[in-house]
């Protein structure tokens, strides 16, 4: 575990082993964070994940800044997990590097979760798909995530100025109340590294 982040209250890891190792760097207004890996979805998880512990209900929000993807599906976004395994239940709401069209979902943005360990993760799109317009699209440097938690419901909301908030969706399940909280990435491409720019981190 790299601690190169730990003056801020984080703490920064690769879960699942991924071949090329992440790092964190600790930057004005926030993090520069790269990442290897082969996905967050299916069954196990491979990326670099920034997190803290938070306990009971709580409200997060990020910019990501910039994102220079290493593939199509590459992966950023706010992650809320349960344990550090790479099985582990989780939800994150999250953005890709631009508004190509992805299996259903045409925008940058989409929300994931595992309900429980080592099951398949679900996706939650849009609800417009192509060939209309993007939704909810990409506005780098203004791509703002945000989740709020109440209990067993998770909502998250995107902004294109972390001010004005557009509800994407709300997932509800099961989750410790003390969990895993912060910015995660992914490559998926297991050969090469991504990296995502996250600032004005708000909210526990």
């Amino acid at each position: 575990m790299s601690m190169s982040c730990q003056s801020s209250g984080f703490s920064n890891l690769d879960i699942g082993s991924p071949k090329l190792p992440g790092c964190a760097k600790l930057v004005e207004a926030g993090w520069d964070l790269i990442a290897g890996g082969a996905d967050i979805w299916e069954q196990s998880d491979q990326f670099h994940f920034l997190c803290k512990q938070i306990s009971g209900d709580f409200d997060v929000a990020v910019r990501v800044e910039s994102f220079t993807p290493a593939h199509l599906y590459s992966k950023a976004g706010l992650m809320i997990r349960a344990n550090l395994n790479a099985d582990s239940a989780h939800v994150m709401f999250l953005v890709f590097a631009d508004n190509s069209p992805r299996n259903n979902n045409l925008g940058a943005y989409e929300m994931q979760f595992r309900s429980a360990a080592g099951i398949d993760c679900q996706a939650i799109y849009p609800t417009v798909r192509p060939p209309a317009a993007p939704e909810f699209p990409a506005a780098y440097p203004n791509s703002w995530l945000r989740i709020q938690r109440r209990g067993d419901r998770f909502s998250a909301f995107a902004s294109t100025n972390g001010k004005t908030w557009r509800l994407y969706s709300v997932q509800t399940m099961t989750l410790p109340r003390r969990v895993y909280v912060g910015p995660a990435l992914t490559s998926h491409d297991p050969q090469k590294t991504a990296k995502a720019c996250f600032r004005n981190y708000t909210g526990g």
